[in-house]
């Protein structure tokens, strides 16, 4: 299976820009989350160096941000860089243990691999192992209890294009549909 990072931008744009006002862009270095300005209609989720679980891990982001946070730059969150001390990384793994259970639920409807991210190259050893068996208890606690909606329609888009063959056009509608209410 080819995954095109121009499918899934393709994908997410047509399920959201509309509705939601907001895109997926490709950016260069860091990913980072912009509103909507006097220079930008659409809010924009930028992704790192076009990789692609880069787009599905920000897009998690989004699908958890309330409206709120989806005002302010990057949700009004903090970043520590790579070289966080053992209690800053424990943080960071908390906030990322629902992030990252979305996005491996993304990749799986993409058909593709997912591997955590701890994301502290200069810092102290991490338990990789324990912190992805907290997200996968996570991805499975939204298995049983559901997804957030914009999650559920993203993941079903992706789903529909990659894992049932759909074209881009057909997937967008399945994800448009999965935001309608019940």
């Amino acid at each position: 299976m080819i995954h095109r990072i121009d499918d899934v931008i393709a994908v997410f744009d047509g399920v959201f820009a509309g509705p939601y006002r907001t895109c997926l862009v490709s950016g260069d270095d860091e990913p980072l989350y912009c509103p909507a300005s006097d220079e930008h209609a659409l809010h924009r989720i930028i992704f790192a160096h076009g990789f692609f679980a880069s787009a599905l891990h920000e897009v998690s982001h989004w699908c958890i941000a309330g409206e709120r946070r989806r005002q302010l730059e990057d949700y009004g969150y903090w970043y520590e860089p790579d070289g966080r001390d053992a209690e800053r990384q424990r943080e960071f793994e908390s906030v990322e243990v629902a992030p990252q259970a979305l996005e491996l639920l993304f990749s799986e409807a993409c058909n593709r691999r997912f591997n955590v991210s701890v994301d502290n190259l200069g810092g102290p050893e991490v338990d990789r192992d324990a912190f992805a068996e907290r997200v996968a208890a996570r991805a499975a606690r939204y298995r049983e209890t559901g997804l957030p909606r914009r999650a559920a329609a993203f993941r079903e888009a992706l789903h529909a294009f990659y894992r049932r063959g759909l074209s881009r056009e057909a997937a967008i509608d399945v994800g448009r549909e999965s935001l309608q209410p019940t």
